[in-house]
């Protein structure tokens, strides 16, 4: 009877044991979860931001003639050489 007793302890211990590694392995996949679910929501809000930034380009005309003059050279005219030059 005692052989059977103690049979009966291990295979209830290792019943058990089974149990707490299962809640164990539950319990280790809830962190990767909610990494899963940060890097989902920092993707949504990335690809929002990159298609409105891309229809704001696209809405917004582009004047390139106001920037790129040929006009730089008349700047340089304007100014002598020797209203820069210090006399002492």
């Amino acid at each position: 009877m005692e052989v059977k007793s103690k049979i009966e302890d291990i295979i209830e211990m290792t019943r058990i044991n089974e149990l707490l590694d299962k809640r164990e392995a539950a319990n280790a996949k809830k962190p990767s979860n909610v990494i899963l679910w940060i890097l989902a929501v920092l993707g949504a809000i990335s690809a929002v931001a990159v298609i409105s930034f891309l229809v704001y380009r696209y809405m917004t005309p582009a004047f390139e003639d106001d920037y790129y003059d040929d006009d730089f050279d008349d700047f340089e005219d304007d100014f002598e050489d020797e209203d820069f030059i210090r006399e002492g």
